[in-house]
């Protein structure tokens, strides 16, 4: 399976990236990558595994299955998306979403960069799964119960109709049922309580909604304390919210593992408690690092398409290669048609 990747998104690019690449190369052998970017980078980092000196080595990879397309230019975050996407033609992102889009073989997409900008290329260079009124920014999170929880939408809809959350909901069930292989997953509505009449005029209409809909396992409100429970498969809400819960999550696990760190270096008792913690403190470390578990999926879009975090290292970014093969091999896309399938969605529209 060939997956695209943006060679020149991210913080890290493309030292990271092409490095992630190559991992992920070394853990899938039936995984073709087609990096675009510049190539007298992406070869030097190719050459010297991104080092310097006595420190240069060269990446071992399979050299049949790793392609590099030349671009001239970049998309940085400093960029308006759209204005962005149509001029600069010939930016990594642009040039792998044209890839995507018209390569038969290519079955998704990995960027690193500017979120907007990986959105708003997906929708005018890829285009939207018919029906779909827009697509969302869909990240897996773990839950207390050792299981997995889907956020949909993560920050790519910031004000939203309840005919969105709606198809949040139809496609965060698809997702679910694609990834984990969840027969019905349980959909929660994320709101400021769990009573039906909770929430703004938005919340309480989509909440009817969903209670009617016969392809979607609504099980209520839920609040944002519930996300990670471990009681829904699903958490739907608007980009706005969505957003702020992600980023509170990270902020909590960075603060929480902060504190650990601290308390166990405060005092020589402490330190003998971790030689005995230890193996719960790494699981714990393991669960909460985003790296391990790749990038967040923009479902909605008629390819698989995973933005990567920002900040993406090389595991991370191998993470993501493997997890847009995963998606592909899944048929998330099709999964979603499937279900959309179920809905008389004029109707859906009409009454929302």
């Amino acid at each position: 399976m060939k997956i695209i990747l943006d060679g020149m998104g991210g913080d890290h690019a493309p030292c990271e990236i092409v490095k992630g690449a190559v991992m992920a190369l070394g853990q899938d052998k039936d995984l073709k990558v087609v990096i675009t970017g510049d190539r007298e980078q992406i070869e030097s980092v190719l050459k010297s595994g991104g080092g310097s000196g006595h420190n240069a080595l060269p990446l071992e990879y399979d050299k049949e299955r790793l392609e590099i397309v030349h671009c001239t230019e970049v998309i940085t975050n400093d960029d308006a998306p759209t204005l962005a996407i149509r001029k600069k033609k010939d930016s990594s992102l642009v040039v792998a979403l044209k890839l995507l889009k018209e390569d038969e073989e290519a079955v998704g997409l990995v960027s690193a960069g500017s979120t907007g900008a990986v959105l708003t290329g997906a929708l005018l260079r890829v285009g939207r799964i018919r029906g779909i009124t827009r697509p969302a920014v869909c990240p897996v999170l773990p839950t207390a119960k050792g299981g997995n929880v889907v956020l949909v939408d993560a920050g790519a809809n910031a004000e939203c109709k309840p005919v969105n959350l709606v198809h949040f909901a139809i496609m965060g069930t698809a997702y679910a049922r694609a990834k984990f292989g969840v027969e019905k997953p349980r959909v929660g509505l994320v709101s400021n309580g769990t009573e039906e009449h909770k929430g703004d005029p938005l919340h309480q209409e989509t909440y009817r909604l969903l209670k009617e809909l016969d392809c979607v396992d609504f099980v209520g409100n839920i609040e944002g304390r519930d996300i990670m429970g471990g009681d829904v498969d699903v958490a739907v809400c608007d980009g706005f919210s969505g957003n702020v819960a992600l980023k509170t999550t990270e902020g909590t696990a960075l603060a929480v593992m902060s504190i650990l760190k601290e308390g166990i270096g405060s005092s020589f008792m402490a330190k003998i408690g971790y030689l005995f913690m230890r193996k719960v403190f790494k699981k714990l470390k393991n669960t909460l690092d985003y790296s391990k578990h790749g990038g967040a999926v923009l479902i909605g879009i008629d390819k698989v398409v995973v933005k990567s975090h920002g900040s993406s290292k090389a595991a991370s970014v191998c993470a993501s290669l493997l997890q847009a093969k995963e998606t592909a091999e899944n048929n998330l896309v099709g999964s979603i048609k499937e279900l959309l399938s179920e809905v008389d969605l004029e109707a859906l529209a009409d009454e929302a």
